[in-house]
């Protein structure tokens, strides 16, 4: 049996016996027309990073087949700022493979994720979808290499203080039920996401526990597998869509901000990537991390200030990235370093002793899989537009790749100590302001080989830049009321 198939929780994948990736129109009927399906909802990625969503009652195989087959039209105007609403008319059309069952609707329902096209049926230049396909491409093209990503979705729940088993503050990490609260929630979304298609690797309790008054917020994280890039980033908008959903079921309040209280853990989005190609994971090689690895991580230390305009997009993202929190501020690398930017995690090397030593009495040959190791950046937060962040993630692991000086970078920034102590670093920006002066500074890479439009990068930039957030750390300091005012504003971002 295909290994893609056997025990894959993905409900389309199970009853058509193939893996998502093969599905086509034919098998989408055919899972429709056996599960009494009743509707359809067709899903797209906003000008805000966010899920949006068409619902279409099945009025005949005949009506389906023609939903199917053209996707439907939509106002762009709506969903993008940057469309005029004298010519906004795109289609939204649905791509097979991200098929799922939606387990919130009263009636059976299937989803689709789509792509936007323009009206000369030509895919539309900025969309979220293309950006990231054509920045891939590019890179597959050069290098021969495929970019697989996955991301760590960190958040809060906020409910009424629970009293037995009483959470402690900032000790939240790996804890469990009934010490942490609302694993429910977590378990309950990993399985919508899985059964959806998410290659989910773990869920966690992370290190917040925040309490105020007779509240308390309590950190989750989910972390996904890598993927190619495109997948990684609807898999994350889906999920965050799902946590939120099941959030909602239990009256829960739910935040990917990137900070909920001042002083106290932040949330991340930390993005995990690999290059492969041939089946083989190119971030090793007999000696341990390869010069590609090492090169690709000169590309994103290099573009490190630009894609903080891409990864960090609200003001109170500055608050997170400050010393001594486990969020970067220097633009530097390391091993096993939860102070740096770009972090190199442990990745089963040379460890193929372990399995039989925790368990004597194992006989079976362990099967090799490919190698496990992925190169870390860990200054994106929940604020993040996840298509946009991984397009110019890519552009950078291209330049790094082709800059001819990137294994020298790489080995002047190279850091085993407190990152955080070192001053002879850059820094990231400290501001909204900042990132968006980054971005301009840099768009000529963005732009190159076509994968950012330049309309983009304008309208992207001035947006950062109306936050008006420049020193806004230093005007904020010891204003307590401005700075919860300030967070509050932003809790549902992304």
């Amino acid at each position: 049996m295909d290994e893609r198939i056997a025990l894959n929780p993905n409900k389309l994948v199970q009853y058509l016996d193939k893996p998502a990736e093969d599905f086509t129109k034919k098998d989408i009927i055919r899972f429709i027309e056996g599960n009494d399906i009743r509707m359809l909802n067709f899903r797209y990625i906003g000008g805000d990073g966010r899920l949006k969503t068409l619902n279409f009652v099945i009025n005949s195989k005949a009506h389906l087949e023609h939903i199917l087959s053209t996707g439907e039209r939509v106002d762009g105007s709506s969903l993008f700022s940057y469309i005029d609403a004298t010519s906004s008319d795109l289609y939204v059309v649905p791509r097979y493979k991200t098929a799922f069952v939606n387990p919130f609707t009263t009636y059976p329902t299937l989803d689709l994720l789509c792509s936007y096209y323009t009206r000369e049926g030509k895919p539309m230049e900025n969309s979220p979808e293309n950006i990231i396909k054509k920045a891939h491409n590019v890179l597959k093209e050069r290098t021969g290499f495929t970019l697989e990503a996955l991301g760590e979705l960190e958040y809060y729940l906020y409910s009424e203080l629970d009293s037995i088993y009483p959470i402690i503050q900032q000790k939240g990490y790996h804890e469990s039920h009934p010490f942490s609260k609302w694993e429910v929630v977590r378990k309950e979304a990993m399985k919508h996401i899985s059964e959806m298609g998410g290659q989910i690797k773990y869920g966690h309790a992370e290190v917040g526990n925040i309490i105020q008054a007779d509240k308390e917020w309590v950190q989750h994280e989910i972390e996904f597998l890598p993927c190619p890039v495109e997948d990684a980033a609807d898999q994350l908008a889906v999920a965050k869509w799902v946590v939120r959903e099941v959030a909602y079921k239990y009256n829960l309040e739910v935040s990917f901000a990137p900070k909920i209280i001042v002083g106290h853990a932040g949330s991340g989005l930390h993005i995990h990537t690999r290059l492969v190609k041939d089946g083989q994971n190119m971030m090793v090689d007999n000696n341990g991390l390869s010069d590609t690895a090492k090169k690709m991580i000169a590309g994103l230390l290099k573009f490190a200030p630009s894609l903080t305009a891409f990864g960090n997009t609200v003001p109170t993202s500055f608050l997170r990235l400050v010393p001594h929190q486990e969020a970067p501020t220097r633009i530097c690398w390391g091993d096993r370093n939860r102070s740096v930017l770009v972090r190199v995690p442990l990745g089963w090397l040379g460890v193929d002793n372990m399995i039989k030593d925790a368990n004597p009495k194992e006989t079976d040959e362990i099967k090799k899989a490919m190698n496990s190791q992925t190169v870390e950046l860990r200054s994106p937060d929940g604020s993040a537009n996840i298509h946009q962040l991984l397009a110019g993630f890519t552009v950078a692991a291209l330049h790094g790749l082709e800059d001819p000086d990137s294994l020298k970078k790489a080995a002047d920034l190279y850091v085993s100590a407190d990152a955080s102590k070192c001053c002879d670093l850059k820094n990231l920006p400290a501001s909204c302001y900042e990132a968006a002066e980054m971005l301009l500074k840099d768009r000529e890479y963005y732009q190159k080989d076509g994968v950012f439009p330049a309309g983009m990068i304008d309208k992207l930039a001035k947006d950062l830049m109306a936050h008006n957030d420049k020193d806004l750390s230093e005007k904020l300091f010891g204003q307590a009321d401005a700075l919860l005012e300030l967070v509050r504003k932003y809790i549902h971002c992304g």
